[in-house]
């Protein structure tokens, strides 16, 4: 669960700690959680020990009640706030993930905490900072030698194994981390919306390999240089037998639809990533430094064929799409006596992206922009930032984004209010893309003329501590203009955009338009209260409530709830911690619930709930730490057992055991 609610933390032992957390998230610069104009959720590593997951996607959903999943056949996808995953930006140690698996490239062994900023957040973190900003702190090297290994195993076999191996040298230091990912493929109910018995997964068998290093060398003390670098690879294991019953043209005597069994599946998703960056910090004086670094991200997905199909062989490999992602930026921060921080930096993004199945062979973009954000201690208990970032885009040319942040403390009472921009820019699919349809009649092309998303987000928050609880209260509103959706052209614009030859292959043309916005107001409660004899418990609820438009060729505007949105969502959990001399025990039990999820495809999904209760024995002596794991997950068998391809409310299967093992050393 959150043990950080927006200002402190918990530290559950027999004599409870309030701690108060340094967080870099919502303002760029380390500062004290409790000193954040901006609120800001943390996860933290115990959270994520305690509750016994093993990747960044089941962290957020069992930890953030603003945080859900939607899975259909096309996989799983995130919702943050009431918005899609795509307006969300992930970040390592505040440097932007690119691609479609950056849930999945994060070793969560390795994660020291989690910082969650909700809403626009654009003057900071540029495009796609619509929803939210989800940033993960990797762990420091404090230590000479620190190596650790954390093995996990569940039903269906699902396996998590990592490693992580640290050396200190003084000036030089080298961090590295490897984790092993694999799991079945499963299904809760084999027979499709048809009636018909299918063989396809609800949940896709995989392995993932992810290897990360870190390298840092202290020149003096006013110079740090670093190099990084990331290396992931994902392979679905599709079922290579599995069939299903596919509707066919033909009609039986009664008028029926005839199916026939077809094969499921003809290649396995193969994906992979990797990013290298070198950076350097650059202390001027003890008021003043220089951040600076440039790196690349680079995605690929491929289809890896096991059977023959059209023009590839088996284990002939065909790919999807290229994602590159090029940054190099600067940042500076002074702090101009003791009521003023200024921060300031430059920053250059170049993307580029090749698609077979999208028709692109090479594309690129660049963006160029500056920013500043000034905090300013106002004096009567009041702080405030004030910040706003200028870009230049190839595409849509100009564009701003301020905010404006302001807190008032008095005592352990804090309130803050807020107002933010944000834009998500038009992807280089959204631009150039051109889709031929070989199931329907239609094809989509492209749009040149595309506009940024926008949104405005207006929050206020209030909050009190005191040394055996928190409290905390936020309520925000999000308006988002210029959304990108399918719109179907005219004649006129058919003839406009030269697709004639392409319309008499096709009966609808369609193209991407500015012709969707959105209205999310929202309010979150957050909790925790130490009651003593080792005793913990805390929760989370947030409400939302979504309206999006969308606006036909007659401009006339539908309306419907947000896509994969959530009216209500909640976790809760209990934890005790007991020691003696050198064991630890803890005990925690996790829950989260959420009301339908709404989906523009698929209609509603069920309300469901789950439940898991975990159990860690520590064993520490002489820098060594031995922590066997045991627990029951989904106590109470909560399972979705609707038809393959349904709009799942979970695709849990169903209640299992934990077992894991940390071991850890330490000098």
């Amino acid at each position: 669960m959150l043990t950080t609610l927006l200002g402190c933390s918990f530290l559950c032992t027999n004599a409870q700690v309030l701690l108060d957390e340094i967080v870099v998230t919502g303002t760029g610069t380390h500062r004290r959680l409790s000193n954040s104009p901006a609120p800001i959720q943390v996860i933290t590593a115990a959270d994520i020990k305690n509750a016994h997951v093993t990747n960044l996607e089941e962290a957020l959903t069992k930890l953030a009640p603003n945080i859900t999943t939607m899975t259909n056949g096309m996989g799983t996808f995130i919702s943050m706030n009431g918005m899609k995953d795509e307006y969300t930006v992930i970040l390592e140690n505040g440097r932007r993930l690119s691609g479609d698996d950056r849930y999945n490239r994060i070793n969560v062994a390795n994660i020291k905490r989690i910082e969650i900023l909700s809403g626009a957040a654009s003057a900071l973190y540029g495009s796609d900072a619509i929803g939210g900003v989800i940033n993960i702190i990797t762990d420091d090297l404090r230590n000479s030698v620190n190596v650790g290994t954390q093995t996990q195993y569940t039903s269906k076999g699902r396996f998590s194994q990592s490693i992580n191996a640290d050396v200190n040298l003084g000036n030089f230091s080298i961090c590295t981390s490897y984790q092993r990912r694999e799991s079945d493929n499963w299904q809760v109910n084999n027979i499709d919306e048809n009636g018909y018995k299918t063989g396809r997964p609800m949940s896709t068998g995989f392995r993932s390999d992810n290897i990360s290093e870190r390298i840092t060398y202290k020149i003096n003390d006013k110079l740090q240089l670093y190099v990084r670098g990331n290396l992931y690879d994902y392979q679905t294991n599709r079922p290579q037998q599995a069939t299903y019953f596919k509707a066919s043209s033909k009609k039986d005597e009664n008028g029926n639809v005839i199916y026939n069994e077809t094969q499921a599946y003809k290649y396995n998703m193969k994906h992979g990533a990797f990013n290298v960056g070198a950076g350097m910090k650059y202390t001027i004086s003890k008021i003043a430094y220089i951040d600076a670094e440039i790196y690349s991200d680079n995605y690929t997905s491929k289809y890896k064929y096991f059977v023959k199909s059209g023009d590839f062989e088996p284990n002939d490999e065909q790919d999807v799409n290229r994602t590159h992602y090029y940054n190099a930026n600067v940042k500076g921060i002074f702090k101009l006596g003791n009521w003023n921080k200024l921060s300031a930096g430059m920053e250059a993004v170049n993307e580029e992206y090749r698609s077979e199945s999208d028709n692109i062979s090479f594309k690129s973009m660049y963006t160029l922009a500056v920013f500043a954000q000034d905090e300013l201690d106002l004096g009567a208990n009041w702080q405030g930032v004030f910040g706003i970032r200028y870009i230049y885009n190839e595409n849509f040319k100009n564009y701003a984004t301020p905010n404006v942040a302001l807190m008032y403390k008095l005592g352990s009472f804090h309130a803050r209010a807020s107002v933010a921009t944000a834009f998500r820019s038009p992807t280089l699919y959204q631009i150039h893309g051109t889709d031929e349809s070989k199931t329907s009649d239609r094809a989509t092309i492209g749009n040149l003329s595309l506009k940024p998303e926008k949104s405005i987000f207006y929050t206020i928050n209030a909050e009190y501590t005191h040394s055996r609880f928190a409290v905390s209260v936020t309520g925000f509103h999000n308006h988002i203009s210029d959304m990108i959706d399918y719109g179907v052209l005219t004649e006129e614009e058919i003839i406009a955009n030269g697709a004639q030859e392409l319309h008499q292959k096709f009966g609808t043309i369609r193209q991407r338009k500015n012709i969707n916005k959105a209205t999310i107001k929202g309010l979150s409660i957050n909790a925790q209260a130490y009651l003593g004899f080792g005793f913990t418990l805390g929760g989370g609820f947030i409400h939302t409530n979504s309206e999006a438009k969308t606006q036909n060729t007659k401009g006339e505007w539908a309306v419907t709830p947000v896509d994969k949105s959530v009216k209500n969502s909640g976790n809760f959990f209990a934890r005790w911690n007991q020691s003696w001399d050198n064991y630890i025990l803890n005990v925690q039990l996790n829950g989260h619930i959420q009301s339908r999820r709404y989906s523009t495809t698929y209609g509603y999904s069920p309300r469901y709930s789950q439940w898991d209760l975990t159990t860690r024995h520590t064993f520490q002596l002489n820098g060594y730490s031995i922590e066997p794991g045991l627990g029951v997950e989904n106590i109470f068998n909560k399972r979705d057992t609707r038809p393959w391809n349904s709009n799942f409310s979970t695709i849990n299967p169903g209640r299992a055991v934990v077992l894991s093992l940390v071991l850890k050393y330490n000098k």
